[in-house]
């Protein structure tokens, strides 16, 4: 395995702010995994950030993350433990020393925690993730999709109590890692899907790590109303695996409801425009899904729907979003893979039982 760059304990806030603004909203929030992160960096050291391709066939890899409903992230607070005892628990089940760690998905504290589990462990984290974004269940992601089997895989919850699971198929795993979460207080920690080298250099979204820490470079050093930052986000987007990024709508929050349904946050709010103009819906389940005016579609998953304030441009996680809040919505054509047939069959809005097709945000 050749290695190239490192995440440092100066990387934290950049990736912290990146990676909630590719989030769309889910991912759990960032603060406290960076705080553990930052923790984990300075006793063991930078991590290293290795590309897809730079993967040696044979490597053996394993896909860590927290799993639940992101509004419980902020009560069920993780330990700087979790994340290294579950990889320990997932090569103590599997009788298998992990080679690299891959993240779920480019998501707020989703993007810190398998860096807290590399630098315990000593390897390399992988520069990608399984979705480009985040979204709420396992067969959504590209490592699925593009054919890894879910299991064997290993869940942590908070009082270290762990389960192993052996499933058939990734709708399977799905169901019971999301039974597990509820049953363990909502939030869990697992390592799955795992890979070898040679197989997630076709199924990785490629070099999403570094590009979050590029990109919340970005939101830091142009940091002000949303008006401005926005040449700067287009230009940030433009030499990325991510499409065209578009600044939708103005306006605030005027209605919010969101509950726990079947592990998931589930939800709507409604954001009215400042100058009279028709409001804006925003579906949720744990991510922003789809953002509708009267009868029109303005985004839809899987391309990214991402709420910010709209004087600081800094992005807003659903479990923090509150009424009164002045918000802008921004919208991101999403990556290329999540563009195929096969994978649309997972992720465009029929999957969430909405009844129309996705429409690329170019399209419209």
């Amino acid at each position: 395995m050749q290695r190239n760059s490192y995440v440092t304990v100066d990387d934290l806030e950049a990736l912290s702010m990146g990676s909630v603004f590719l989030a769309t909203g889910g991912g759990g929030d960032p603060y406290l995994p960076m705080l553990l992160a930052k923790q984990a960096l300075l006793e063991y050291g930078p991590v290293t950030l290795v590309a897809p391709d730079e993967l040696s066939n044979e490597d053996y890899v394993v896909a860590l993350g927290a799993v639940g409903a992101p509004t419980v992230s902020l009560e069920l607070l993780p330990s700087i433990d979790e994340a290294g005892d579950t990889l320990q628990a997932f090569e103590n089940h599997t009788g298998k020393k992990v080679d690299a760690i891959a993240s779920f998905e480019i998501g707020g504290g989703n993007s810190l925690l398998p860096l807290v589990a590399a630098a315990g462990a000593g390897i390399p984290m992988i520069d990608g993730d399984g979705m480009g974004r985040a979204l709420p269940e396992a067969q959504m992601m590209t490592y699925a999709i593009a054919g890894a089997k879910p299991t064997p895989a290993v869940a942590r919850d908070y009082a270290g109590n762990t389960a192993a699971f052996s499933t058939s198929d990734t709708l399977t795993y799905e169901r019971h890692i999301r039974s597990f979460a509820m049953a363990a207080g909502g939030m869990i920690t697992t390592a799955e899907h795992p890979m070898s080298g040679g197989f997630i250099k076709t199924a990785i979204i490629p070099h999403t790590v570094s590009f979050a820490i590029k990109l919340g470079k970005v939101l830091m050093q142009y940091r002000g109303h949303v008006q401005q930052i926005m040449p700067h986000l287009k230009a940030c987007f433009k030499d990325s695996v991510y499409g065209q990024c578009e600044l939708l709508f103005e306006g605030k929050i005027i209605d919010k409801s969101v509950a726990i349904v079947g592990g998931y946050d589930v939800g709507e709010l409604t954001v009215a425009g400042f100058n009279g103009e028709p409001p804006v819906t925003i579906n949720i389940k744990n991510e922003y899904l789809i953002a509708k005016q009267n009868d029109k579609v303005l985004a839809s998953v899987p391309d990214l729907i991402v709420l910010v304030d709209i004087e600081t441009s800094e992005p807003i996680n659903a479990e923090r979003l509150k009424y009164g809040q002045r918000v802008a919505i921004i919208a991101v054509e999403c990556p290329k893979f999540y563009k195929s047939e096969r994978a649309l069959a997972v992720v465009s809005p029929r999957a969430f039982g909405f009844d129309f097709d996705y429409v690329a945000l170019s399209a419209n």
